[in-house]
């Protein structure tokens, strides 16, 4: 008789991440009491957003616009460096030293290095969950169900402190996107192929190539694909800044004022590196695991499918005008989310960014359709 296949229980989470599910999904917690962390955040799109727009709708009535697109949750949590910048020492090390981009923490800027100071930002963003302060939120934890529960966990003193609650909230948001295996499932084709479960198709593997090439799509430079010294599977980022240039998104209402910039690292969100103007315009390499199922891409949510992403990542500079506007005198503003001062911070070097004007893109039309195929193995929830 054949042994039947079993399937081992995923392991149980603490009683600090249990409690921080109950908080994670309620939406009592906001000002307007319809948004919680998985409205923007939902499981069922990779810990993402469940829809197109560029940027999602907060505040006490749901109509106040984020400044940037929401990043997906998963996979990244519980690998994710502090941030950090090497300082060469020395000019040797200048010269020596090609890669010391940025890297680390949490956000789009990276300005949170632990996952509890991420989790308490939107709970207090006036565009987001819109509480007034840690006592607001704190009352709201006192109303809900799970109260009780987060006395036993934290103590007492949560009842008389509005900070230890409000904290403790944090703590426990934090222990559950780090312990709940949701986050980090690993059950893509590609996790299977790397197993030695799956074989990657013919066009899958084309795509895979195109991806890897340092020459022409280079997409590996950044979204790391291959194992670990120790066998562990790639998440597909390198956890590290670049500026590579995205178009400004007209559906984001604050860049209807021509003077306002989202500058990343250097603001306006993070203040402790708005003089260092060499960072501006960066912002973290995002994980492409369950890229296939996004429907809005890059820091400014500038475009909504992934035919679209992968087109300008190709034809950046080859044809410029097809992204950009012109300005009055007629030239193409290209890079024309930065000030004209500032520009020269992207990427103009490290392919497929070192073509130019009238050159042949890296990847043809079929080219992306392989590139799409392949990131499509990415998609978690792989039944062969």
């Amino acid at each position: 008789m054949a042994a039947k296949e079993t399937h081992a229980a995923p392991p149980p989470i603490s009683p600090m991440a249990s409690l921080g599910r109950k908080i994670f999904f309620d939406p009592s917690l906001s000002a307007s009491g319809r948004l919680s962390c998985a409205s923007c955040h939902d499981p069922h799109y990779a810990y993402g957003p469940p829809n197109s727009l560029a940027v999602q709708l907060g505040g006490p009535d749901l109509t106040s616009q984020g400044p940037r697109a929401v990043p997906s949750l998963e996979y990244t949590l519980n690998r994710t460096p502090i941030w950090s910048k090497e300082h060469p020492t020395s000019r040797l090390e200048q010269l020596e030293e090609t890669d010391n981009s940025p890297r680390g923490g949490f956000g789009w800027d990276g300005r949170f290095n632990s996952l509890r100071q991420q989790a308490a930002f939107p709970l207090l963003a006036p565009v987001e969950m819109a509480n007034a302060s840690p006592a607001a939120v704190a009352q709201k934890l006192s109303q809900a169900s799970y109260w009780s529960e987060l006395k036993k966990v934290c103590g007492d003193a949560v009842s008389s402190d509005p900070a230890k609650a409000f904290n403790c909230a944090g703590m426990a948001l934090e222990r559950f996107q780090l312990e709940d295996p949701s986050f980090h499932p690993y059950t893509s084709k590609y996790d299977a192929w790397l197993d030695g479960k799956a074989q990657l198709t013919p066009q899958e593997q084309r795509g895979l190539k195109l991806f890897n090439d340092t020459q022409r799509g280079n997409c590996a430079n950044c979204h790391l694909s291959e194992p670990g010294a120790n066998g562990t599977h790639p998440l597909f980022t390198d956890y590290q800044f670049e500026a590579i240039g995205v178009p400004r998104n007209p559906e984001i209402r604050a860049n209807r004022n021509p003077a306002y910039f989202d500058l990343g690292l250097c603001g306006p969100l993070r203040k402790d590196h708005s003089d260092e103007t060499s960072f501006c315009g960066m912002f973290k390499t995002p994980t492409l695991r369950n890229v296939a199922k996004r429907e809005v891409f890059f820091h400014n949510g500038r475009f909504h499918t992934l035919r679209e992403a992968l087109r300008w990542y190709v034809q950046r500079d080859t044809n410029a005008a097809a992204w950009y506007p012109r300005a009055k005198d007629g030239m193409i503003e290209s890079y024309d989310d930065l000030p004209a001062q500032l520009r020269s911070n992207v990427d103009q070097v490290t392919p497929p960014f070192s073509r130019h004007k009238g050159d042949q893109p890296v990847w043809s039309e079929s080219d992306i359709d392989d590139v799409i195929t392949f990131l499509e193995t990415l998609n978690d929830d792989y039944r062969p």
